[in-house]
């Protein structure tokens, strides 16, 4: 009988979690109209311990869609809207003074603020102020709280799926580029097509209504989180990533020669590791223990186009990130090794 560490046995969880991710969307389109590519990427996050940024214009189901997952897999979650108003101690908790009943004598007593879930869906995060964001992205870098002289840790995993407006809506306070490197991912939310809406307003305007089934529980989700990162990656497929990302830097040796008339800062090392993460979790959903080059290319428009900056040169001729990204993958090389798999 094979041990509970044999490869065999590793093998079959993936497999079996293969399953669960086809259980999962299957779920979600129970209740959410298209999006599929949105779902898979949120799942992926979400299976890779990584933080999200949901770029859209309101209206498009961003926040519905978070809700959702949590249900399915029943994790505790708080819904935060970051208005201009929003203190940081309304997200991290407060100590109030409070009257022991038994003694009478009054004493500080730590109310945890909505940072202490499982699942932080943090709505409209450029609206509110940088203190306000930067209280929340310490907590996301620490995975803790601090109050007064005491530090108070969040739960695990602990998961910020952020929604964020077009830069070019009004009133929004932009992230800096630190503050978005901490997002694995950046997803964008499109508007639905023509036959999609017309189904989103004919499932929402009736008087059904559907839930969603729970599928995993959080133990179930912690252990499904180590087996994604247990999965092989091959000596090429690391230099395929380092090579990708190293492409982004418009200074470093050996760039495409159009890269520096584009971008003015490029990606770090933390785009690599997001790579590599968001790669396992998609070789897992598909039934595989093993990551190949084409997992990576699958993922490097969401894990990129948040870390790239742009010339006054690309904005001018309409360039974007995603462009600069498709361009990249078709030009940077892939090892002779790597292609035959």
């Amino acid at each position: 009988m094979a041990s509970p560490s044999s490869p065999s046995t590793e093998a079959q969880t993936i497999r079996d979690l293969a399953v669960v991710y086809e259980r999962l969307t299957e779920q979600v389109s129970r209740v959410i109209v298209g999006q599929k590519p949105v779902v898979e990427q949120l799942l992926m996050a979400l299976f890779s311990r990584g933080h999200c940024l949901m770029v859209g214009v309101p209206g498009l189901g961003k926040t519905f869609l978070g809700s959702t997952l949590t249900k399915i897999l029943t994790l505790s979650f708080k819904h935060v809207s970051f208005t201009a108003d929003l203190l940081p101690c309304d997200i991290s908790g407060l100590d109030n003074l409070q009257e022991d009943p038994e003694s009478g004598k009054k004493r500080f007593v730590f109310q945890p603020g909505p940072l202490f879930a499982n699942v932080i869906l943090a709505d409209e995060l450029d609206r509110t102020v940088p203190k306000t964001q930067t209280a929340l992205f310490d907590a996301m870098q620490d995975g803790h709280v601090t109050v007064g002289a005491k530090v108070y840790k969040l739960p695990s995993p602990f998961i910020v799926l952020a929604t964020h407006n077009p830069p070019d809506l009004l009133g929004a306070y932009p992230l800096t580029e630190a503050q978005r490197d901490q997002f694995i991912f950046n997803i964008r939310v499109d508007y639905p097509t023509r036959s999609e809406e017309v189904q989103i307003v004919k499932a929402t305007t009736g008087a059904a209504k559907v839930e969603p089934v729970p599928i995993l529980d959080l133990q179930q989700l912690l252990k499904y989180q180590e087996i994604v990162r247990q999965v092989v990656v091959a000596d090429h497929v690391f230099k395929y990533v380092a090579d990708l990302v190293r492409a982004t830097r418009p200074k470093e040796a050996g760039v495409p020669k159009w890269i520096p008339a584009l971008v003015s800062r490029g990606a770090g090392p933390r785009a690599s590791q997001s790579l590599i993460l968001g790669a396992k979790a998609r070789a897992v959903f598909n039934g595989r223990v093993h990551v190949t080059t084409n997992d990576i290319k699958a993922v490097a428009h969401p894990v990129l186009r948040h870390r790239i900056c742009t010339t006054k040169q690309a904005d001018t001729e309409g360039t974007t990130p995603d462009d600069i990204i498709e361009r990249m993958l078709e030009t940077i090389p892939i090892t002779s090794e790597a292609k035959r798999l």
